[in-house]
């Protein structure tokens, strides 16, 4: 796709990082998966490491975003993903030579945990940084295609590697991306930000003005909350039940082209919303995020790899326009200066039910079933996705091209 954001130097740097990690971390989760799986044969134990890596996550998010808005998001950048290079070279080590034990992988994901908290808060702080606010959708659609496309190739590709081998030389593959992404994002050169409230000197404070700006934007907690919920019950049934069920109707090596369709989907979506301008993004994401049920109801219903992969591409389709939508909307109606911290408690609120789920799932599957608690998820998830339409500050929220909000960003009758 041709566009002028490539002419933008710093644009260019930052979309070459992104793939190149991305491509790693799309191989990683279907890796790890079995890879837990095989070692442990236990689905209690894949519950525990992904969950030791979501809890540090939330626990650091808000010091991440304050971090984020206080020193250069470059450094914080490529520090983290230095640090990732190596807690995933370290679970890569551990699996291939064959010394899995609990306790040391799930510190390894621990640590990456704490280094995804400062992470997530910068990248979503840099975009604007980078393009003009009239470009800011185009620029998040152009990222998604990039990063959908190696969720294509990433998850087939760890398939065939697992099958093949183990999930050791995929996650390996994962360690020396993120120390490639350092090294782009160490060439990025951002330009000076603009005039904006000084951070105040003591961390505690900058978190807590962080507060006041995401409880005062309606819209941003009414989403975050609705995600609370999605999470609770999609990511433990998607990441646990998902490869376990898949392997049991199709084979293992259907679970990754599962997810190789779900972003084809999502590719196919971000490219068109590169040029497709929608008055109102978030309600138009709302509404097509409902469709990323339908994976955990296909599930639930029994079926067979077509119908499970034909669900999968659908549900992309709906996730890539929330995803553009919810990232366009943040950063063109959130003033700079603070968007790294109300970004951490939207992530904070979205994230908080993951391990809670991820803990729980094994649980009621073996109380009420895997396909019953796979097709509860899925229905849960659908009318979840829908509720926050009912406010009419997501309803009406504009797309900041067509508006003429104020210069501070906000947009004051939606909040």
């Amino acid at each position: 796709m041709r566009s002028p954001l490539m002419h933008l130097a710093g644009f260019r740097w930052f979309l070459s990082a992104q793939v190149v990690s991305l491509l790693g971390s799309s191989m990683a989760p279907v890796a790890l998966a079995f890879g837990v799986l095989d070692a442990s044969g236990s689905t209690s134990d894949l519950s525990v490491v992904l969950a030791a890596h979501m809890v540090p996550l939330l626990a650091f998010l808000l010091v991440g975003g304050a971090v984020a808005d206080r020193i250069p998001r470059r450094t914080v950048l490529v520090a983290a993903h230095l640090g990732s290079a190596l807690t995933q070279g370290g679970v890569a080590a551990l699996l291939l030579t064959d010394s899995y034990a609990l306790l040391p992988v799930a510190t390894l994901g621990f640590l990456a945990g704490v280094l995804a908290a400062f992470t997530t808060p910068a990248l979503r702080g840099i975009v604007p940084q980078l393009v003009p606010r009239d470009r800011v959708r185009q620029a998040n659609a152009l990222l998604a295609s990039a990063r959908n496309a190696t969720k294509i190739l990433g998850p087939s590709l760890s398939g065939v590697v697992v099958a093949a081998a183990s999930g050791g030389p995929a996650i390996a593959f994962d360690a020396l991306t993120y120390l490639l992404a350092a090294g782009f994002f160490a060439r990025l050169s951002l330009p000076a930000a603009p005039t904006s409230p000084r951070p105040s000197s003591r961390m505690l404070t900058d978190i807590r003005d962080g507060w006041t700006e995401f409880r005062r934007v309606r819209w941003v907690w009414t989403v975050s909350l609705c995600f609370c919920v999605i999470n609770l019950v999609q990511v433990g049934t998607w990441q646990i039940l998902g490869p376990v069920l898949t392997r049991q109707l199709s084979g293992e090596e259907i679970w990754g082209v599962v997810l190789s369709a779900r972003g084809v989907g999502m590719l196919v979506v971000s490219a068109l919303l590169y040029r497709l301008v929608v008055r109102h993004l978030l309600r138009l994401g709302q509404l097509m995020s409902a469709l990323g049920a339908l994976p955990l109801l296909a599930l639930g219903a029994h079926l067979h790899a077509p119908w499970l992969i034909a669900a999968a591409f659908v549900a992309g389709l709906g996730s890539s326009v929330a995803a553009v939508g919810w990232e366009t909307s943040l950063q063109e109606h959130i003033p700079a200066h603070v968007l790294s911290r109300v970004s951490s408690y939207d992530d904070l609120l979205s994230y908080i039910a993951i391990p809670i789920g991820q803990l729980g799932v094994g649980l009621l599957a073996d109380r009420f079933g895997d396909f019953q608690v796979a097709a509860a998820a899925g229905m849960i998830y659908a009318v979840a996705a829908v509720l926050p339409l009912a406010s009419a500050a997501v309803r009406r929220l504009p797309h900041a091209q067509d508006d003429h909000a104020g210069t501070d960003g906000y947009s004051p009758s939606h909040r």
